[in-house]
């Protein structure tokens, strides 16, 4: 998997984590592409327990991601990032493959 996640972004993960009294012990972050926004496709993460056999699972410090295969094609090469500034606030993704974008940042289109 080649996805990156910066140090502001793991920072507000395990906070998030805290907050929402999630064990990264036993949870895993699930990153996924799913169809939607004003661009075509949308980013969306939750907390999952459960991984598939066509998941791809990478450990990042004490965070597991997965991700299912197709959602793995559309994040390769992404970074994702968190932002608290003038620009919103939240998770954002630096998609290289990313062809176009909508103005708030959420959804993409190859």
């Amino acid at each position: 998997m080649s996805i990156e996640i910066s140090k502001r972004a793991m920072n507000q993960i395990r906070t998030a984590a805290s907050l929402e009294s999630v064990d990264l012990s036993s949870v895993m972050l699930r990153v996924a592409v799913v169809p939607g926004g004003c661009s075509g496709l949308s980013y969306e993460l939750g907390w999952d327990t459960t991984a598939m056999d066509s998941d791809e699972i990478a450990a990042l410090e004490d965070v597991k991601i997965v991700v299912d295969r197709k959602s793995a094609l559309y994040l390769d090469g992404s970074t994702l990032d968190f932002s608290d500034g003038l620009e919103g606030q939240g998770f954002h993704f630096n998609n290289p493959q990313a062809a176009r974008t909508c103005a708030c940042g959420e959804s993409f289109g190859l």
